[in-house]
């Protein structure tokens, strides 16, 4: 009986990548056969683009261009989770200031990433900074709003408990404030990591000589689908491992506290 029980856990640890194993493989397959039956070049099959970008992790410029892509949306990332969360918990917490700035994050939110990109370019020039903070601020706004939500609906009962308990700023919110707050924080930081990894790449596109969508720009010209497509699933498999080894897994640790 022990032993049967301990065998489901193991086979309880993760149910889902079966599932998720076996639709990557029909997708896949699914690519290569219509692929195949196409037969030409603006659409290769799977096989061709994985044993493409095989090769240009192996010998071409692929591990570089990945290393500094994900190095521009980490950083873009950081700076918009840290001032979002900021933000969002101030305006959740004073009417006023939301009142002030509500319509900020409104403008914010509905201006195109590709004109403020462009904007942030010609106001500060093709560089690192500028291309970190144009899609810090694309970001921002998305991370503001949700914690703002999670701000409002924080139980004013157990933080007027913690005070009239003289309990500390920081105690106060390690154990009232950010346990719930940390169902939002986890949700913005998923939506955030889907949106701003895109970003990047438009912003790579248009003024960096460098990364991901650098190089498929340069394979856009040179008409080769092949190249654009190992590109792009290189760092699509990145990101669904950081989804799979960090963000899911946080998520879940979030759920154990929800009704």
């Amino acid at each position: 009986m022990i032993a049967s029980d301990r065998a489901a856990g193991v086979r309880g640890t993760n149910p889902a990548l079966p599932v998720r194993l076996t639709s990557l493989a029909a997708f896949l397959i699914l690519w290569e056969i219509v692929a195949r039956l196409a037969d030409t070049r603006v659409f290769p099959p799977a096989s061709r683009v994985i044993a493409r970008m095989w090769s240009e992790a192996v010998s071409g410029p692929l591990p570089l261009d990945l290393v500094i892509t994900l190095g521009r949306v980490a950083a873009a990332f950081a700076i918009a989770m840290v001032l979002g969360t900021a933000v969002g918990l101030a305006m959740g917490s004073w009417r006023k200031l939301d009142l002030l700035f509500d319509s900020w994050l409104t403008v914010l939110l509905n201006l195109p990433a590709l004109v403020l990109i462009v904007l942030i370019y010609i106001w500060f020039g093709l560089t690192e900074a500028a291309i970190v903070f144009a899609v810090a601020l694309n970001k921002l706004p998305t991370t503001a709003i949700i914690v703002r939500e999670g701000a409002r609906s924080v139980d004013r009962g157990l933080v007027e408990m913690a005070e009239s308990f003289r309990i500390g700023t920081w105690p106060r919110m390690r154990h009232v404030l950010l346990p719930q707050l940390y169902p939002y924080m986890i949700a913005a930081a998923r939506s955030g990591l889907a949106l701003i990894w895109k970003i990047v790449l438009v912003a790579e596109i248009l003024g960096r000589g460098s990364g991901i969508g650098f190089r498929i720009q340069v394979y856009f010209q040179l008409f080769d689908v092949t190249g654009i497509l190992a590109y792009s699933l290189a760092f699509i498999l990145v990101v669904q491992l950081i989804e799979w080894g960090a963000l899911q897994p946080l998520d879940r640790l979030a759920a154990r506290g929800r009704p």
